[in-house]
């Protein structure tokens, strides 16, 4: 017996996403399959939170930090990643989620998800020009920086858990890794 699955455009998921029936789910749609999203636990919660607070007073106007917001990329998908900062002023996105143009580095928080964020959620982000891509592994307190992208795969994954590190878009920006992974 073969099983086939029924792949989704953006469209198609937008239409869903207005009816309703996906209003008591966590899910997104990666590359046209809609993928339930476990639920946060407090770890993730707190450290993702925290660092939401620590990046937009880095940041003030210069960008938009979104938590847990969909972004819209062309290869049918529609993740919610934990952090994206975007191009402001955030009105524009009133009548689309931020796109790849938008999208100055995303950030993903992985505590149970480690797997999924270090393989699925990269290829997807990586395929979509996503010039930057963070990973931070609670398990390890590290995070783990996927650049250089090239033929819709990052060429360089640098692993941090102390010092600082200046984000593409922004090279006069000094972050705190620790500030990451710590309250």
């Amino acid at each position: 017996m073969t099983v086939t699955t029924a792949k989704w455009t953006i469209e198609e998921y937008h239409q869903l996403v207005a009816t309703g029936i996906l209003d008591d789910k966590r899910v997104e749609l990666l590359q046209g399959i809609i993928v339930d999203m476990p639920p946060e636990g407090m770890p993730h919660a707190v450290y993702c939170s925290e660092s939401i607070k620590y990046l937009r007073t880095l940041l003030g106007d210069r960008a938009e930090v979104r938590e847990a917001h969909p972004i819209t990329l062309p290869n049918d998908s529609e993740p919610e990643p934990d952090i994206a900062i975007v191009r402001a002023p955030s009105r524009q996105y009133l009548d689309h989620h931020p796109y790849p143009a938008d999208i100055f580095w995303l950030i993903e928080y992985a505590n149970s998800t480690l797997k999924k964020d270090l393989n699925n959620k990269k290829q997807v982000y990586a395929e979509a020009g996503i010039e930057e891509y963070w990973v931070v592994n609670l398990h390890a307190s590290e995070l783990i920086v996927f650049l250089d992208l090239s033929s819709n795969n990052y060429q360089s994954e640098t692993i941090l858990a102390t010092g600082t590190i200046s984000p593409l878009s922004f090279p006069d920006l000094q972050i705190n890794v620790s500030k990451l992974f710590t309250v």
